[in-house]
């Protein structure tokens, strides 16, 4: 790969990412300092972006990939995107915020697919030349979290504008990105292939079966951190909060290295309790962690993302890979993220909010019992999966 070629490839996965990661993590801080959201309005705001995931295959499969040039399409969603992201800033009311986020979140799934369509297109070994250009993300997405902390803007409207112009940008650079073009009316791509209906056949074997409703499950969980982690250290009294829980993403950069060595020394079994036993963990420090005499709990509860997130969710991209063979690899992958960004996290997303609202008391949040309730569901989802998941070390297809 051409060293212009890499470094077009990077800006735009930092870029990418920084979007993301500018005003994802803050959403529930802003809409409750600024829109006075109850917990139930947050939870929605995010579900957004799960209806979103579920959508943009679709999008994505069966429009962007056929007819545009991907570079171009990207470049006219992260365009509008940018202004969707500035008109969040002028509205007042949950209800309208509720659907610029919604209708912004389903134009900036599809360019995820999109960026990694680009990036694939001019790489000879993606084996070896794709986790150099994502890593790009991940560091995109730390530095949102850094410069959110510096110029101390976690609790105001300039997260979205700082997200706003990052995506104008990239939708500029867009245009002088790889060219990308379009697949054409024999890519052959249905709404079934698009969903992942030919991996449904994994659903025979029981293990994998097994695993796949605990995936649903532990979404919600994830939920919980995504939608209300910032505002509850915000709350406890943690300084610039946003910029602290970017170690999250630099203990999952780390504990990423460890799969690969791991996954076939341990067993998928064992990866897998221990990224839910980290769910149990995590939510325990952050129901008893306090700024006075626990702050350490706080800092252990952000730092486990790593171990929450990879060793569950990397290690089940994984696990679908071999379960499924080169013949419905894709599929499966499809339906895997259908299946937890979209229908978990969904489902997540508005208990999330309901739990708040329930140990919400005079507008004072009760986060012991808030957190508390995700600790118990992924004690319930450890149980089940101990019992019931049973697969041998060495994965046969299915």
């Amino acid at each position: 790969m051409k060293p212009v070629i890499f470094t077009k490839l990077s800006v735009m996965m930092l870029l990418e990412y920084f979007i993301w990661g500018s005003w994802y993590v803050t959403m529930g801080t802003y809409m409750s300092e600024f829109l006075h959201s109850s917990g139930v309005q947050i939870g929605a705001a995010y579900s957004a972006l799960a209806i979103a995931t579920i959508i943009s295959p679709f999008f994505v499969g069966m429009v962007a990939d056929r007819y545009f040039a991907a570079q171009r399409i990207m470049g006219i969603l992260h365009l509008v995107g940018g202004a969707l992201l500035y008109l969040a800033t002028q509205i007042t009311g949950n209800t309208a915020f509720y659907w610029v986020i919604l209708f912004y979140s389903l134009l900036y799934m599809p360019t995820i697919a999109l960026s990694n369509s680009i990036a694939f297109s001019q790489m000879t070994d993606p084996g070896k030349q794709f986790p150099w250009i994502r890593v790009f993300g991940t560091l995109g997405w730390i530095i949102a979290g850094r410069l959110i902390g510096a110029f101390s803007i976690e609790k105001t409207q300039f997260t979205f504008v700082m997200a706003s112009m990052a995506s104008v940008a990239l939708g500029l650079i867009s245009f002088i990105l790889p060219h990308t073009p379009p697949k054409g009316q024999a890519s052959g791509t249905s709404a079934s292939s698009v969903l992942g209906t030919e991996a449904f056949v994994l659903f025979k074997d029981k293990p994998y079966l097994i695993f796949f409703i605990a995936a649903i499950l532990v979404c919600i969980p994830l939920s919980f951190y995504y939608g209300f982690a910032n505002l509850f250290l915000n709350e406890v009294g943690m300084e610039n909060p946003a910029s602290k829980m970017t170690w999250g993403q630099i203990s999952e950069a780390v504990f990423i290295l460890a799969i690969p060595f791991l996954f076939n020394r341990i067993g998928v079994k064992k990866m897998l309790l221990l990224g839910m036993a980290a769910w149990i963990l995590r939510y325990v420090c952050f129901a008893y962690g306090n700024i006075e005499t626990g702050t350490w709990m706080l800092y252990g509860g952000i730092l486990l993302h790593g171990v929450c997130y990879d060793f569950f969710f990397v290690t089940g991209y994984m696990y679908t890979e071999k379960k499924a063979g080169e013949k419905i690899k894709n599929a499966a992958q499809g339906l895997f993220t259908f299946a937890t960004y979209g229908l978990g996290m969904f489902i997540g997303t508005w208990f999330s909010g309901f739990t708040a609202d329930f140990y919400t008391t005079e507008g004072v949040h009760q986060w012991t019992n808030i957190w508390l309730v995700p600790a118990y569901i992924a004690v319930a989802v450890l149980l089940y999966f101990i019992f019931f998941f049973n697969e041998k070390k060495e994965i046969s297809k299915a």
